[in-house]
Order: structure tokens, then sequence, then C-alpha cells
């Protein structure tokens, strides 16, 4: 599969674009704004695969808990996906940069001529200078929020299937993790951080613990699956941490943040 030569997706967890009240975090939305404009200025095409619709919602609705029964997920990631698109809107706009919202659900993947649709659409966007926010659309889609085998699984591995379909050349996933250690760093302060992995084999598999914060759902598991999916394909996939977005700016000039999954 021949890849888009300074085409990237960049995908952001819930835990990333909240505080620790589970909060929008509106630094965290105008660091990444501006990030990711300053690299599309340097001539990158770059796809934003976007958390946090449900977190954002909940937070606009004044829920006091999680909601847990599927109707309320799926309003809740309605006005979330609102409030989330009109923060993204407007701080991108800051930065001289249009965006434009992808919103998808397993069948736009599987059906084929859904999918040619929609490669033509990033293919258009892309080529108009326009940065593409996605994410799956949970309000009618309960795939990523209900069932225990997803197609997407968080949106890690959704981050993985955009970066396949669109042929980009480098996945960036972004999250409250510095990237892949050779030991649980919640249990084991001496755990050191994985730089570069060649293959993603059951050894590698095996350090990906448990599940993932308490604001967001995807753990290390969900990372890899995304990774092995991405590399099969030849893409390089980086998970690092999204507090910095700046450090961006290291990986597309050669230098090492994270840890690195080599595309095969």
């Amino acid at each position: 599969m021949k890849l888009h030569y300074h085409r990237i997706v960049v995908k952001v967890g819930t835990s990333t674009l909240t505080n620790e009240n589970g909060k929008t975090n509106l630094r965290a939305f105008d660091k990444l704004a501006c990030v990711l404009s300053d690299i599309a200025n340097k001539g990158y095409e770059v796809i934003l695969v976007s958390s946090g619709a449900i977190a954002a919602g909940r937070n606009r609705l004044r829920m006091e808990k999680e909601p847990d029964s599927l109707k309320l997920k799926q309003a809740a990631a309605a006005v979330g996906q609102c409030n989330n698109m009109f923060l993204y809107d407007k701080f991108f706009n800051d930065y001289d940069k249009t965006i434009g919202q992808i919103l998808l659900n397993a069948e736009d993947i599987e059906i084929e001529e859904k999918k040619d649709n929609l490669i033509n659409t990033f293919d258009a966007l892309l080529s108009l200078g326009v940065i593409p926010i996605v994410n799956e659309n949970d309000s009618v889609s309960y795939t990523e929020i209900e069932s225990k085998e997803r197609l997407f699984g968080d949106n890690d591995m959704l981050s993985a299937v955009v970066a396949v379909l669109t042929r980009a050349e480098q996945l960036v996933i972004l999250s409250d993790i510095d990237g892949l250690f050779d030991r649980d760093p919640r249990f084991h302060p001496d755990a050191k951080l994985i730089p570069v992995i060649e293959k993603i084999d059951d050894n590698v598999l095996s350090l990906a613990g448990g599940a993932g914060s308490r604001r967001g759902t995807g753990g290390m598991k969900t990372k890899l699956s995304a990774a092995r999916l991405a590399t099969m394909q030849g893409i390089h996939t980086t998970v690092a941490n999204g507090s910095r977005p700046e450090a961006l700016y290291d990986l597309i000039e050669g230098k090492q943040i994270g840890t690195t999954f080599i595309g095969q």
C-alpha cells in the first residue's frame, strides 16, 4: 500500500481533553489546535481523531454521574459532539485553520461504496487545506459505547482504521500515558519506557496491562491493537503523552517521543 508522504493522523483521548475534575480542559484544546495548525503550515496533511463527546455531553447536561444506559450515553454523545466541535472550530479558527467533521460507524467501513465515498471525502478536504476531525457516530451507533466486541473499540482502533483508510504515513495516539513500559508504571516506579518496538508479538502484548484511566476507556491494550493494525499496513505508530502536544514537533523532525512501533 502506497502511503501519502506527510499525511499524519493524530488521535486524542478523553483524558487529554478533560481535567482531573472531568471538566473540559480548554488549555488542552487550545494547545492541540495551535500545534496541529502549525504542523499543517509546515506542509503536512493533518487528520484529528477525537474522543470526549460523552464526557463533554455529561458536563453540559449536568449529569452527576456517568450515564449508565445506552440511550443516555447516546444523548450525551449528541450534545457533547456539538460542544467539542464548537471548541475545535473556535480554537482552530484562532490559528487560521478550517475544520470539517466526519462521523463514522461500522457500516461506513464495511460497505465498499460507502468506504470509497469516505476516502474521496477525506482526500477532498485535505486537498482544500481542511483539517478533518473524526469520531464514531455514537448517537446512532452502539458499537463503541456498549458492545464488548467492538469494530473500533475505543477511538484508538478508529484512529488506526482512519490511518489505513487514508493511507497516512504516520499515526500518533496521544493519551495520559507516556508510551509502553517494560512493567506497569502504576505499580512499579522503576518501570522503563520502551522507545522503539520493531514488531508487536506476544511478549509485547503481555506488557499491555489493564484498562485506561478513570476518564478514558482505552488502555494500552487498545493502543497495541491499533498499532498492530496500522503497522501491518506500513504505518509508523507512536503512543505519547497528550499533555505535551508540542512533542509532535520533535516527531516530525525525526526525534524520538513516547513509544514508536515501526511500520512493517
